[in-house]
């Protein structure tokens, strides 16, 4: 049996999957959780990957109606196969992963954080400009 925090770990793994899906973080998450549960076996870490496609076309097909559905039972078939891997380990082995599993969850999070740039204008006179970058933007003219 897993203690509180492990299970807290694997909840957030799970969680942390389903966010990425659709975003630039995907790809880094998606390599790293098949690496984690794969263990060092490449046919493993081959059907983990087929398993995450198969939950981003999940979520990618989802209609917005049903997306949320979607999103919790993808993010807890991943906590369950993570809170598998982290009871069958050997203590040893156990902390290596979960501190693997911390970093890509790390990784996600900063990913979906990552801070907007906001321009905010108020009795200002533009000719010929441009406002330019990448990412989310909010520029407000007044």
């Amino acid at each position: 049996m897993l203690v509180e925090a492990l299970l807290a770990l694997a909840a957030a793994g799970g969680g942390a999957i389903v966010q990425a899906a659709g975003t630039d973080a995907w790809y880094g998450v998606r390599s790293n959780i098949a690496r984690v549960l794969g263990r060092g076996e490449e046919s493993r870490e081959r059907g983990e990957l087929e398993r995450l496609d198969q939950t981003q076309a999940a979520l990618d097909a989802a209609t917005e109606g049903e997306i949320e559905r979607i999103q919790t039972a993808q993010a807890a078939v991943w906590q369950n196969r993570l809170e598998t891997l982290l009871e069958e380990l050997p203590e040893v082995q156990r902390q290596q992963v979960a501190a693997e599993l911390r970093a890509v969850i790390k990784h996600a999070s900063a990913a979906n954080n990552e801070q907007a740039v906001r321009n905010d204008f108020s009795g200002s006179t533009f000719e010929k400009s441009a406002v330019q970058g990448s990412g989310t933007q909010h520029n407000t003219f007044n």
